[in-house]
């Protein structure tokens, strides 16, 4: 019985039970040459690996062993509940039903071969499903084994620390350091310690952070980063929350992490400025997150905020590795949460997806473009006719009043009025096309629909009825009851649970169907027979619902 307790993106904690004994995942299995307790571990007999685990005994390896690089595909093997596949396998090969633990026996073969590497880990994590513990044996060292878990490998052996350190190698998650002794002890030692370490980033929902320092031991490591974040986007955004704590992106890599990739793609592809706004404004970023608690943005909220008809001013921070946030995006995931260094210089990388995002708000609409970003403004120079406010540092005396004036002198030529509660109506409408899409967006915001409150408090009424809220803690919108239900009549981040009486939380042996876009920490509509029972925080992706037996789907919030 597999229990998920942690999860950091692929990378996750499970408890396995079976015939009363039980393993924590990551988990290290020894390679000896004689037998132990362990519940699982490998033992070599006669040259030969015989793979020892809950009560079964498995002889890895045939009397011929014919390499990967010979693409002549092996049988899939099954002994209960184990099965053991070599690679290369079988396009079409099909995994048992009652599968609980895979073993890819030669994954040694894939240590030096990103690509082959990277495509094998996601073609059967995404075969099996959540609910089978994948091993891959002869590949794991120090600095591997956190590579492996945020990819998805749950089980691994020692075998490759034990080479090691017979060859005299010190096997550190930095590198390889020569050594004039048997280092086997050592490297035990500092392998197990490598394992807790991914333990702790895991219960932390860190892991990508310690994936990124270690990445750097080897240039097999860094192609293998390289091409899973390139070619196993959709396999990783999957299984990343939509929610989270604080996360840093000091390394150039990071500027590729799913959760960063998925802002930029949902800004392309949902959002919408809020209609009322005419003046784009583009502001620096800060250290401090959410922006709008930060020294430098009360500074220019102040400014800001005395201009009469502040409300048609569209707020919008430059910043990497996010390209822009929008104001109302402030307190979402992840724009309050990342933290990135400061030097002034900006990768090509960078500077490419900052002129696109910029471009796409622009191509929404304005009467006037201002740049209040100093020297940055070259960023985006040529992109349209932009006018310059920030003298040196943008914070300064001079370019606060010169901010001011300027503002003040285009609303004044505009002879423009605004509106408060257009403005918030707007304002809460293209946060919920960026959480939900454009047509729940409409669907929620229709013409008997308000938003109330002050920012980051916005509350969405309809007829004197509270729709949802937008929650600062979680970084999104909260819907209510009533808000799912128009949540459920587009067909959107649905769970279909069984028929019985919902008295807590949705586990996952009671879901019959859920939506595939459901990622941890969306709002997720619990319905039965055709009714909105429930509306919460999704706890599991979607897939991982219908794949799992045990955990908590959905944390209720509200039910009917």
């Amino acid at each position: 019985m597999l229990d998920v307790i942690a999860r950091s993106q692929r990378g996750r904690i499970c408890k396995y039970e079976r015939k009363k004994q039980s393993i924590f995942t990551p988990y290290i299995m020894k390679v000896l040459t004689t037998e132990c307790d362990d519940p699982i571990y490998i033992q070599i007999c006669d040259k030969k690996r015989k793979l020892h685990i809950m009560g079964q005994n498995i002889d890895l390896d045939s009397d011929i062993t014919i390499p990967e690089s010979s693409n002549i595909v092996r049988p899939v093997e099954t002994f209960d509940f184990v099965t053991v596949l070599r690679v290369p396998y079988a396009n079409d090969i099909a995994i048992p039903n009652g599968t609980e633990v895979l073993i890819i026996s030669n994954a040694y073969e894939l240590r030096k071969d990103a690509r082959k590497l990277v495509k094998t880990i996601i073609d059967i994590r995404s075969r099996v499903g959540y609910n089978v513990l994948i091993c891959m044996l002869g590949i794991a060292d120090s600095s591997f084994v956190s590579l492996l878990s945020y990819m998805g490998v749950d089980i691994f052996d020692d075998a490759v620390t034990r080479v090691s350190g017979v060859n005299k190698i010190l096997s550190i998650p930095e590198g390889n350091i020569a050594y004039d002794e048997n280092m086997v002890g050592r490297n035990l030692e500092i392998l197990t310690e490598e394992c807790s370490k991914v333990h702790d980033f895991i219960k932390g929902g860190r892991l990508r952070e310690l994936v990124d320092q270690r990445a750097v031991a080897s240039s097999n490591l860094v192609s293998s980063l390289r091409l899973f974040d390139s070619e196993g986007y959709a396999y990783q955004e999957e299984a990343c929350p939509t929610i989270g704590d604080k996360f840093a992106c000091n390394t150039t890599q990071s500027l590729r992490r799913p959760e960063v990739l998925r802002y930029r793609k949902a800004i392309l592809d949902r959002y919408l400025k809020p209609k009322n706004k005419r003046i784009l404004l583009l502001l620096p970023c800060s250290a401090k997150k959410p922006y709008h608690i930060s020294k430098t943005h009360k500074l220019l909220m102040s400014v800001i905020y005395s201009v009469a008809h502040h409300d048609l001013i569209h707020e919008v921070i430059v910043t990497s590795p996010l390209g822009v946030v929008p104001r109302e995006l402030d307190v979402f995931f992840p724009p309050k949460s990342y933290d990135i260094p400061v030097t002034g210089d900006w990768k090509c990388e960078e500077k490419s997806f900052i002129r696109e995002l910029i471009s796409h708000i622009v191509n929404q609409g304005y009467d006037h473009v201002i740049s209040h970003l100093g020297k940055d403004t070259e960023l985006i120079s040529g992109i349209c006719d932009i006018e310059e406010t920030a003298i040196t540092d943008p914070v300064s005396p001079a370019s606060l009043l010169k901010l001011k004036e300027t503002l003040e002198r285009i609303i004044g030529d505009m002879n423009a009025r605004s509106d408060y509660r257009e403005d918030t109506r707007e304002s809460v409408r293209s946060i919920l096309s960026f959480q939900f899409g454009r047509n729940v967006a409409d669907s929620i915001m229709d013409e008997n629909t308000m938003g109330m409150g002050k920012f980051p408090q916005w509350k969405i009424m309809r007829n004197g009825i509270q729709l949802g809220m937008l929650s600062e803690s979680r970084g999104m919108i909260s819907l209510t009851i009533s808000g799912a239900q128009i949540l459920a009549k587009n067909n959107t981040h649905v769970v279909e649970m069984e028929n019985f009486d919902l008295k807590g939380d949705l586990l996952a042996a009671g879901v019959v169907r859920s939506d595939p876009r459901i990622r941890i920490g969306d709002e997720a509509v619990v319905m039965s027979n055709g009714s909105v029972k429930a509306i919460g925080v999704a706890a599991m992706s979607g897939r991982e619902m219908m794949d799992l037996k045990r955990g908590v789907a959905v944390r209720v919030r509200h039910r009917s």
